[in-house]
C-alpha cells in the first residue's frame, strides 16, 4: 500500500495502480491515479 498526497482532495490517499518511474537525474519515483477522485498523483521516491 503507498500513499501520495493528491492536491484535488487535499489529504493523503491510496495510490491506485502504482507504477515505478525513474526521473531523468536518475531517481526512482511512483506515478498512479487517486483511489477517491481519479486525479493523477506522484510521489518521489520508491514504494
Amino acid at each position: 500500500m503507498s500513499m501520495a498526497y493528491c492536491m484535488k482532495c487535499r489529504k493523503k490517499v491510496e495510490i491506485k495502480n502504482p507504477q515505478q518511474v525513474k526521473l531523468k537525474n536518475g531517481r526512482p519515483a511512483t506515478k498512479g491515479v487517486c483511489s477517491v477522485c481519479g486525479t493523477k498523483v506522484f510521489r518521489m521516491g520508491s514504494l
